[in-house]
């Protein structure tokens, strides 16, 4: 026979309340007697921490007590229900003297749709009396071998008339029971944490203003497996952390700093006579200081006086100057009759059979008619059929021969460097000119262009740049943008940009060039744009995938012959490749095809081969049988190989110039093809070998489109590139070879029938092939947006967010806000996003923002030339070579330059300098050889540093006499302050322990060091914080090029630092970073920040100042930064105590719970004005009202207004800093930390304003 399971909710008098737990009742027509026992526990501010402990205790009543009747009901859904108006009662009573119990049930009549019953309850115990209103919940156990438990209730309001109904949208079914039961073991949650955890988590979802819950419990520790199966099926996130468990209901990182119980908080120590002496030097400083100019921090001004010759502007005509016409007229003659007399000679003849050839020339006139008629049409047309080089010399030729060559300017954008030059060297030849006449490129550091140059070849970044010096493209007729289905994110942003632009350029033409069939997402983009395709004509293609190429060569694949042993990340690489290891990505992505392919039609010998195939590996050892087969058995033709990367290359490379036939240079020649080559290196890929030589090119994607190699008839397929994709939830770069899409198979397998019938050699399953997407992701969804973001800005595009909204396909909102933040933490935006003096600089230097950041304070600080090597090297490749076989000489030669400097940067400086002391000894290359160095790239950094010291030259922070802006170069301490400056927010912590190093950031945690570091090598690094250049995941984090920096390095050249809540207590980054010191020391620390962050702007606003001038302040930096010994110590788990804030919630207030609401950076801090408008914005309060004073000795003071209250802040040093002052000041007073006494009452004055109006709580009388 069915029976039920009560809960009672009592309420009333001054103590709180009873919930009264009614067991197993007595039914009339039960086959087993039952005895009724009622349980309770007090009604505190929670549900019990522990309720079943509660439960166990009987509350001491009458053995008196009865059941005079009972109506059952059947439920199959226990929700809390409002009570029906018509419901049958039952009544239980005692008469016992020292406590009595009065229940009245009502529940439906309906058996079958009745889901719930109230109970009324007056209940004595002693001399106290509770009242109150109680739910019955009750089920059916037909059938069930247990009784069910029911829901607990929510807390009641003070009187407890009513309750809150905590389930009344959320049914559960009989799954949830199976759910928790298939899942039990051991430990595992009890039923009724179960049912508390649903309460909880309905409260979350419930509560608009509460974004996460946090708990601490042990045994929610234990029972998380369970409780995320619950979480996931209302549609929260969870993660456990260390000892915390947290329901969100957002994405969740894979690393919460805030509750981290082990986060390094560090306490500083400097020798007192070093304090006193860096004071007496502030404050000589301070009682003489120069005047301050006053400047806004924000840059509206975007004005650049230079374009730094990135395209050469034309000569500003005046419309109404007949001679002026008459000049133009001329010079388009001049150039008709030049075009003319090339396509009329004997080679002009011979060139224009051959351009006739291609299958662009058949869509010529459609293509110049589409153009004519459309300010945009989009072509596409596959490799090889002319379009990148003939579309721009139809237009050139057209506008010349309609007599407009003079006041034509076409510009045809490349996705990369080597197009550029490669194309605009060929356009030229088949135009009969030098390059630099009527055609010429651009691209960073070179370029080839002349007066009369009317077809430009340029990277898309330097038209990019073009646009912040002429938004509106003044004198430019057509931009052509080729490979846009590349899909860049340069490009990406470029097409943003050109659509805005055109209805301000009605004559403007812009045609988009695709090298596949997807035109019609292009043409969309810009409502429907004319698409003409060119069809291609390329020779036949057989396809061998890797079973047959296995079945071809009888090559056996082991699980050891595929491992590849080489590069920066070998270790990785054999973990990854090593059976019986954890899957990477790559070959997770092919499991399940794999297991459902069947390869019975091959030999037994291939089967073996292809159930142990790696993924993972490009199979160096299989790459090189290919070759061998195609050399000793294929036709004559150039070989091109596809590989994922610069490591990749070389290292094949090398290993093929070790076998005895693909070494063989009177047999092979083996050349590489990447982004960075030198020019005569590019031109051997493309000229056809002697006789009887083969040409083996080993190439990264860029050979899919971007180049076109004629002779090639083989090409080897590895089926992967290394591209960057970015994890906006933890802040990550991740680079790892990744599969290539359908349609980069495809160009890659054309690339072989150019002349003749070709071969493709993919070498992974064709199974695998179909499992490929159709397309890659745009560059825009899977890359750090900084740069971008900076660039939109100076190019005074408004809202980023709202700009980047209008892409192809927008960035993910996380990424957008996490590169707004970057700039506003490196200071180049401000809180409203406006760009800063600072950013202005950034945006005129073509490089990273925390690289120009860095050669801006290093033109400042007077040790230039060291930061301009560093810049440069990170710009640039590696330049520090780590051949397989000989790893372990070339990290003891890096070493040597480091000179336990514990510095990557600091040793690239050391042999860059000993490198051109080489040079100048005509010893370059015996030097580098020595050293493990790579002489070409050393080349690139020297170019790269001329470039940028011209640069920096032009925005007037530096001037011709290099030993002025070289003052301070020596100062190893001022160098590793400029690289911190510039690195920051990149920066972990380094705790030594006994056997190892412990290395933490804000995003990560735990991270590791690349294996090519100088600080890899070392057992202990006697400094607390490491800056790096890069983090990348791979299999874990990695940090590439560190440097390592002493406290007070941080203090004063990271961010922006605010006060924490005791004295001596300082943060950073938003209170992950905190400092631990004497008061005393921290007014010092803070006081020189300040001073620094005003000489830095000062001399942003004003180039010609002489920092000179300012010597006491800078001798003081200097004398801190030398003399730090970082005597100070790593603390874990220190707790700033505040005083208790009355604003809670009901599920907050659960004993190892928390809502999460944001963090508090304290007094100053970087986000203290929006918090306090967040926090009275929700109370639904008026907007607060700054108003700031200047003082006497050129300070601000402010003070923040709202509901009727003011707060006035602390004198600083700009008016930025004074509001956030004064907010930190409220923020502070709202959160109890200024209540002087302990009076309760009080301390609600102070939290009830955030409450709404209405909805204040009342302080009990």
């Amino acid at each position: 026979m069915p029976y039920s399971t009560f809960l009672l909710l009592c309420g009333g008098g001054g103590g709180g309340g009873s919930c009264i737990r009614m067991g197993t009742l007595s039914v009339s027509r039960s086959v087993r007697r039952r005895t009724t026992t009622f349980h309770h526990f007090p009604l505190r501010s929670s549900y019990p921490k522990n309720p079943n402990k509660l439960l166990n205790k009987p509350l001491k009543t009458s053995t008196s007590s009865s059941v005079l009747s009972l109506f059952n009901t059947t439920n199959t859904s226990r929700r809390w229900l409002r009570p029906s108006s018509s419901s049958p009662v039952i009544a239980s009573s005692s008469s016992s003297s020292s406590s009595s119990c009065r229940v009245v049930v009502s529940s439906s009549s309906n058996k079958s749709s009745s889901t719930g019953s109230l109970l009324e309850l007056d209940l004595h115990q002693g001399n106290r009396k509770y009242q109150g209103l109680g739910v019955l919940s009750s089920t059916t156990t037909s059938n069930r071998s247990h009784s069910s438990q029911p829901y607990y209730l929510h807390q009641h309001q003070q009187s407890f008339l009513y309750g809150r109904y905590a389930f009344d949208d959320y049914s559960e079914d009989e799954s949830d029971r199976e759910l928790v039961q298939s899942q039990s073991h051991k430990g595992a949650s009890t039923l009724d944490n179960i049912d508390e955890w649903k309460w909880k988590l309905t409260m979350l979802i419930r509560n608009k203003d509460e974004q996460e819950l946090v708990s601490r419990e042990k045994k929610d520790r234990r029972d998380f497996e369970q409780l995320a199966a619950l979480a996931t099926r209302m549609g929260l996130y969870s993660r456990q952390y260390s000892r915390v468990v947290v329901f969100s209901k957002a994405p969740l990182p894979n690393y919460r700093s805030d509750l981290d119980d082990k986060r390094p908080q560090r306490e500083v120590i400097i020798p007192a006579g070093l304090q006193r002496r860096v004071d007496a030097l502030l404050k000589g400083y301070l009682s003489q200081r120069p005047p301050v100019i006053s400047f806004s921090r924000s840059s509206s001004s975007n004005n650049i006086t230079s374009d730094e010759g990135l395209v050469e502007q034309q000569e500003i005509q005046s419309p109404t100057s007949v001679v002026m016409e008459k000049i133009l007229r001329r010079r388009s003659l001049q150039l008709r009759d030049q075009q003319k007399s090339w396509q009329e000679s004997p080679e002009g003849q011979k060139m224009l059979e051959f351009r006739r050839s291609l299958p662009a020339y058949k869509e010529r006139d459609a293509l110049l008619t589409a153009i004519s008629q459309s300010q945009v049409v989009v072509v596409s047309g596959e490799t090889g059929c002319g379009k990148t080089t003939q579309l721009p010399q139809y237009i050139l030729e057209s506008e010349i021969e309609a007599a407009r060559g003079s006041t034509c300017s076409i510009i045809c954008t490349q996705p990369r460097r080597i197009s550029a030059m490669s194309v605009s060297e060929r356009v030229a030849a088949e135009r009969g000119e030098k390059l630099g006449e009527s055609v010429g490129y651009k691209v960073r550091l070179e370029g080839q262009r002349g007066r009369d140059t009317r077809l430009l070849f340029c990277t898309t970044g330097i038209l990019l740049r073009r646009l912040l010096f002429d938004k509106n493209l003044k004198g430019v007729s057509h931009v052509i943008v080729d490979e846009i289905h590349e899909r860049g994110m340069n490009e990406d942003f470029l097409l943003i940009v050109l659509r805005d632009l055109l209805p301000r350029r009605p004559e403007l033409k812009l045609i988009l060039m695709s090298a596949t069939l997807n035109a019609e997402l292009f043409s969309s983009y810009f409502g429907g744009a004319p698409m003409i395709h060119i069809p291609g004509f390329t020779y036949p293609v057989r396809t061998h995938f890797l079973e047959s190429v296995l079945e071809m060569t009888g090559y056996r694949l082991t699980s050891y012959n595929q491992i590849d042993d080489y590069g920066q990340d070998k270790i990785w690489k054999k973990q990854k490749q090593t059976l019986g290891r954890k899957k990477s990505q790559i070959a997770s992505v092919v499991e399940d095809t794999l297991e459902a392919a069947s390869f019975n039609e091959y030999s037994r010998w291939t089967q073996e081969s292809l159930s142990c195939w790696n993924p993972d590996s490009l199979g160096f050892n299989l790459i090189e049988n290919v070759l061998c087969h195609i050399c000793k058995n294929e036709r004559s033709g150039a070989v091109l190989v596809f590989m994922t990367g610069w490591d990749d290359i070389n290292a094949l490379k090398d290993q093929l110039q070790a076998h005895p036939l693909l070494g063989d240079p009177s047999r092979v020649l083996l050349l590489a093809c990447h982004g960075s080559m030198a020019s005569s290196e590019q031109r051997l890929i493309f000229d056809k070998p002697e006789d009887g030589v083969r040409k083996i090119v080993l190439a990264t994607n860029m050979a899919e489109t971007s180049i076109t190699i004629n002779d090639v008839v083989f090409v080897v397929d590895c089926g992967k590139a290394k591209e960057t994709s970015y994890d906006a939830l933890n802040n990550t770069p991740c680079l790892l070879p990744s599969w290539i899409s359908k349609a980069a198979a495809r160009q890659r397998r054309g690339r072989a029938g150019r002349v003749q019938p070709g071969e493709c050699y993919h070498l992974y399953p064709k199974c695998v092939y179909d499992s490929f997407a159709d397309y890659q992701l745009p560059e825009l969804l899977r890359t750090p947006l900084q740069s971008l973001c900076l660039q939109i800005k100076s190019l005074q595009l408004g809202s980023i967010s709202e700009f980047l909204s209008r892409a192809l396909q927008s960035p993910e909102p996380l990424s957008v806000q996490n590169a707004i933040e970057y700039l506003k933490i490196i200071g180049a935006l401000d809180e409203k996003e406006n760009l800063t003096t600072l950013g202005r600089y950034l945006s005129m230097l073509p490089v990273e923002p925390k690289l120009g950041r860095m050669l801006i304070l290093g033109a400042i600080f007077k040790c230039l030339d060291p930061i301009l090597i560093v810049v440069a090297g990170l710009s640039a490749r590696d330049p520090f070579l780590a051949p397989f076989d000989k790893k372990d000489l070339a990290d003891s030669a890096k070493a040597q330059f480091a000179a336990r400097e514990y510095s990557d940067h600091l040793a690239l400086v050391q042999a860059y300098k000993g490198w051109k002391d080489a040079e100048r000894e005509q010893s370059g290359y015996e030097y580098c050889w020595r050293n493990f160095l790579s002489a070409q790239t050393l080349k690139a950094i020297d170019s790269l540093r001329k470039q940028f010291f011209y640069l920096l030259k032009d925005t007037g922070l530096v001037d011709d006499d290099t030993t002025t802006c070289n003052a301070w170069s020596h100062d190893e301490h001022l160098i590793r302050a400029i690289i911190c400056s510039g690195l920051y927010p990149g920066v972990c912590s380094v705790v030594n322990k006994e056997k190892s190093i412990s290395l933490k950031t804000m995003e990560d945690g735990q991270v590791n060091l690349y294996s090519n570091s100088v600080n890899a090598r070392e057992p202990k690094i006697p400094y607390p914080w490491l800056v790096f250049n890069e983090k990348v995941k791979v299999n874990s984090v990695f940090l590439r090029d560190s440097t390592a920096i002493s406290d007070s390095l941080i203090l004063l050249f990271g961010g922006s630092i605010s006060r924490g809540g005791l004295d001596g207590h300082l943060k950073m980054l938003g209170g992950y970073l905190e400092f631990f010191m004497k008061p005393a020391l921290a007014e010092t620390y803070l006081n020189l920040k300040r001073e620094l962050e005003e000489l830095i702007q000062n001399k942003l606003m004003n180039p010609k100042m002489d920092i000179n001038t300012h010597e006491d302040l800078l001798s003081a930096v200097r004398l801190l930064l030398s003399e730090d010994q970082c005597d100070g110590k790593f603390v874990f788990g220190r707790k700033i105590a505040l005083k208790p804030s009355n604003i809670t919630t009901a599920a907050s207030k659960a004993p190892g719970m928390a809502l999460k609401r944001g963090n508090t950076t304290g007094r100053g801090g970087d986000n203290s004005k929006n918090q306090l408008q967040t926090l009275l914005t929700r109370a639904g309060h008026q907007t607060p009202v700054y108003k700031t004073k200047q003082l006497k000795n050129n300070q601000f003071r402010a003070m923040v207004e709202f509901n009727g209250m003011q707060f006035v802040g602390q004198p600083c040093g700009s008016k930025k800093f004074a509001e956030k002052d004064a907010a930190a000041e409220a923020l502070q007073w709202l959160a109890g930390e200024s209540v002087t006494h302990t009076d309760r009452e009080d301390i609600d004055d102070h939290t009830s304003i955030l409450q709404k109006p209405g909805k204040k709580k009342h302080r009990r009388t």
